[in-house]
C-alpha cells in the first residue's frame, strides 16, 4: 500500500510540475491562437486588407487558428472582443490601429496570459507592444518623385490627419527635388471619409494640381481613380497601387504591414516579443517604394534608388547629407 501511495505522490508531483511549467510559459511564447481587431474593414484594399493578409500569413506559417473582428472602435467593444478571444484560447491579439494602444493598456493587467500588439503609438506594458513605422522617409522619397514629375509645379496632399509623419516628409521631398513647386495640402480628419477626400481632389484639380498624394486608408484608391480620369498623376499609399494604372501611379509609399505582423508573431512564438515601443524603417524590409511607372525616367529612378540605399547606410535623407 505504501508503494502505491508513493507512486501516486510521485505522479501528482510530476503533474503539478508540468502544469506549472505550462502556465509559466503561456503568453511568453508558443502561440495558441491569434486574434485581430480592425477599426474599420478588412476589405478597404489598403490598410485593413494588409492587416488581414498578415493574419492569414500567421495562420499559414505558424499553423494556428486566427480570428478577427471588424468595426471595433470603443473601449466597450474592445473589452467585449478581448473577452471573447480569451474564451477561445487566444494568447496574441493585434489591434490594427493606433486607437487600440490606450484601450489595451487599460485592460492588459487583467489578461496577463495575452500579449497585445498595436500600431503607431506610445503606450506599452509588459504584455503590450507598439509597432511603429518610421514613415517620414518614405514620404520624403515619394515627394521627390512628385517634385520631379509635376509639370504645373502644383502638388497636392490629401491626407487623413495632419500628424501623419509621411506628410511632412513628402512636403520636404517635393521642395528638395523641385524648389519651384508649390505643395497644397488639406486633411480629411478621418481615415475613411471618401466623400470629403473626393471634394478636396476636385478643389485641387481646379487649382492646377497635377500630382496627388492621397494618404488615407479607405480613400486613396478613389482619389487615384479620379486622378486617372483627369489625366493626372498620383503616388500610391500603404499598398503598391501600380495596378490602378501604370500611367497614373508614379510609385507608391509601401508599408509591409503583413510582414511586420508575421515577424512579431514569430518573435512571440519564440518567447522573444517584449513589451515596449519599437520602430521599423527601410532597413527592416517593412517599408519600401512600390513599382515605378514607365513615366518616371530611368535616370531619376536610379538616382532615387541610390538615395534610398544611402539612407539605409547612413540614416540621412538627401536634404540632411
Amino acid at each position: 500500500m505504501r508503494k502505491i501511495l508513493g507512486l501516486i505522490y510521485v505522479f501528482l508531483l510530476l503533474f503539478l510540475l508540468i502544469t506549472l511549467t505550462s502556465c509559466s510559459n503561456y503568453g511568453q511564447g508558443d502561440i495558441q491562437k491569434v486574434g485581430m481587431l480592425v477599426e474599420n474593414s478588412i476589405n478597404d484594399q489598403t490598410w485593413g486588407n494588409k492587416g488581414y493578409k498578415g493574419l492569414v500569413e500567421i495562420k499559414d506559417e505558424l499553423n494556428v487558428d486566427v480570428y478577427f473582428k471588424e468595426d471595433i472602435k470603443t473601449q466597450q467593444e474592445v473589452n467585449r472582443a478581448v473577452e471573447q478571444f480569451s474564451a477561445k484560447g487566444v494568447n496574441l491579439i493585434f489591434g490594427h490601429s493606433n486607437i487600440y494602444g490606450k484601450m489595451f493598456e487599460k485592460i492588459s493587467d487583467s489578461y496577463p496570459n495575452i500579449h497585445f500588439v498595436y500600431f503607431n503609438g506610445g503606450y506599452y506594458a509588459d504584455n503590450l507592444t507598439s509597432l511603429n513605422f518610421s514613415s517620414h522617409a518614405m514620404g520624403f522619397f515619394g515627394g521627390m518623385v512628385a517634385g520631379k514629375m509635376t509639370k504645373t509645379n502644383q502638388v497636392g496632399i490629401i491626407a487623413a490627419y495632419e500628424w501623419q509623419p509621411e506628410i511632412e516628409g513628402f512636403y520636404e521631398g517635393v521642395n528638395y527635388q523641385n524648389p519651384n513647386a508649390n505643395v497644397q495640402m488639406d486633411f480629411v480628419n478621418s481615415w475613411d471619409n471618401s466623400k470629403r477626400a473626393s471634394e478636396l481632389f476636385e478643389k485641387m484639380n481646379k487649382q492646377n494640381v497635377d500630382v496627388f498624394y492621397p494618404a488615407g486608408d479607405s480613400f486613396s484608391i478613389r482619389i487615384i481613380n479620379q486622378a486617372k480620369e483627369a489625366g493626372k498623376y498620383a503616388i500610391g499609399f500603404v499598398s503598391d497601387q501600380i495596378g490602378l494604372g501604370k500611367s497614373t501611379v508614379l510609385t507608391s509609399t509601401v508599408q509591409q504591414v503583413d510582414n511586420l505582423y508575421l515577424l512579431a508573431a514569430k518573435q512571440f512564438n519564440e518567447g522573444e516579443l517584449e513589451g515596449g515601443v519599437f520602430t521599423y524603417d527601410f532597413n527592416d524590409g517593412v517599408i519600401t517604394m512600390g513599382e515605378f511607372s514607365p513615366e518616371v525616367p530611368n535616370s531619376f529612378k536610379m538616382k532615387l534608388e541610390g538615395a534610398i540605399e544611402r539612407y539605409k547606410e547612413t540614416g540621412l535623407l538627401p536634404n540632411e547629407s
